[in-house]
């Protein structure tokens, strides 16, 4: 999230000097106009801060080049020459775009710095040391600047919130509420496993649904091609000649006629009909029914549903700390979970519950009817106990264990079902190709 730095000046004459985070200039202009109304005060400037590129050469040594974030080129001058360098150029960074890290990078920085942070060493110093080894310039910039920031005393959950486009919502809010907790390499260590576990997801769930789906998708294409354009030229010859054509080839001939003709209707439809879904998929409301048909799917449905159910455990293992502070560990979980509906039933069934009628926490999470009899029998026998902690974090390893073994199954199974549609439609154009041959064409003596 940009920094942007304004001045204004009080009633009394006096200036005040500022800076805001926001996504954007436009953004950080309606922020600024309600803190002036507030304050009370007249707004003189806004300036973004931005990367500059340097050029500078101490004594007689070989020019040095380097980049540097500021609100102003002048900023960068004066602190290159305090420094003792003589500037050859500074000029602002033309294409300073930001490009979002793998998945895979920002995991290695969260399970790295728990691995440092268990080996006892200082917060601070664990974040230099990752600052000097990574190697997305992305992520290094966004660790750089919450290093900077907190070294400066800024709130840490302020100073990972700062980075949400980088690192992701959940990741940024988690990693910002250890740097303020008691037990921030538990925190660490469980964000490590929900962002490895949650990679591991969406693997498996590519080979198990993306790749069939664009298989089939493939298939689709190339018959409507052959039965659109290459068959017709060979059954269209027969009739030239006078030939009858057997049953299935005339039926198929009659279906490639009505494609031709409706080519531009079929494409217009099909077009409208992916444009609709993704404007559709964009609301929140399209959003939660679409999620909560995905659990009804199949097959794949109750995995995914056990999948969340475990990140949901796993978060809330890290976070719970008791009755009294459990509200924000079942919201937090609850984004974590992945599924907009299993979210939104936490949210507006559990909690209100939990709240406004004082009701139990298994009460609650039963209350919401998305939670399994196996999670819900878990967490009634952690709260009897008082072990609920422990018992969310059975829960997550014992759906993790059964997820894992059921999906390969599943992917096994979706691969068989794809081979017998595709050995099916090859076997159908087979047969109309081989009628072909029956045909016989009419003599005239």
């Amino acid at each position: 999230m940009p920094d942007f730095r304004f001045e204004g000046i009080l009633t009394n004459g006096r200036v005040v000097q500022g800076v805001i985070s926001a996504d954007s200039r436009f953004e950080a202009k309606q922020r600024l106009r309600t803190l002036a109304k507030k304050r009370n005060f007249k707004v003189t400037s806004l300036k973004r801060r931005r990367t500059f590129i340097y050029k500078v050469q101490r004594g007689d040594e070989k020019p040095v080049s380097g980049e540097q974030k500021a609100f102003s080129k002048e900023e960068v001058e004066v602190a290159l020459r305090k420094l003792g360098y003589r500037v050859l150029s500074v000029q602002p960074k033309v294409l300073d775009f930001k490009f979002k890290p793998p998945a895979t990078e920002i995991v290695t920085f969260v399970r790295v710095s728990a691995d440092l942070l268990r080996e006892q060493l200082p917060y601070t110093e664990v974040l230099q040391l990752l600052i000097n080894d990574i190697q997305h310039p992305g992520l290094r910039e966004a660790i750089k600047e919450v290093n900077n920031d907190l070294k400066m005393g800024r709130d840490s959950e302020e100073a990972f919130q700062k980075q949400e486009k980088t690192l992701g919502r959940f990741t940024a809010r988690m990693l910002g509420l250890a740097a303020k907790s008691g037990n921030m390499t538990e925190i660490y260590e469980s964000t490590a496993k929900f962002l490895e576990r949650n990679a591991e997801f969406r693997k498996n769930l590519r080979s198990a649904l993306i790749m069939p789906l664009f298989t089939l998708l493939i298939l689709f294409g190339a018959v409507i091609f052959y039965v659109a354009y290459i068959f017709p030229e060979t059954a269209e010859l027969f009739l030239s000649i006078g030939a009858e054509l057997p049953p299935m080839t005339a039926a198929t001939l009659k279906l490639s006629h009505w494609l031709q003709a409706h080519v531009g209707m079929l494409s217009g439809v099909t077009l409208a009909i992916v444009i609709a879904l993704v404007v559709a998929l964009k609301n929140s409301k399209m959003q939660l029914l679409r999620d909560r048909l995905i659990l009804k799917i199949p097959v794949i449905g109750p995995l995914i549903h056990k999948t969340c159910l475990e990140i949901f455990c796993r978060v809330f293992n890290a976070l719970y700390s008791g009755s009294g502070e459990n509200i924000d560990a079942l919201r937090l979980a609850a984004e974590a979970s992945g599924n907009k509906y299993i979210e939104h039933q936490i949210k507006t069934q559990a909690i209100p519950l939990m709240l406004k009628h004082g009701k139990g926490l298994v009460e609650g999470l039963e209350a919401s009817g998305v939670f399994t009899k196996t999670a819900l029998a878990r967490f009634h026998s952690g709260a009897e106990t008082g072990t609920v902690k422990q018992a969310a974090l059975q829960i997550a390893n014992y759906y993790e264990k059964e997820t894992v073994y059921k999906l390969k199954n599943a992917i096994e199974f979706i691969q068989i079902i794809i081979a017998m549609i595709i050995m099916v439609v090859l076997t159908a154009l087979t047969l109309i190709s081989a009628e072909t041959a029956t045909v016989t064409p009419k003599m005239n003596y």
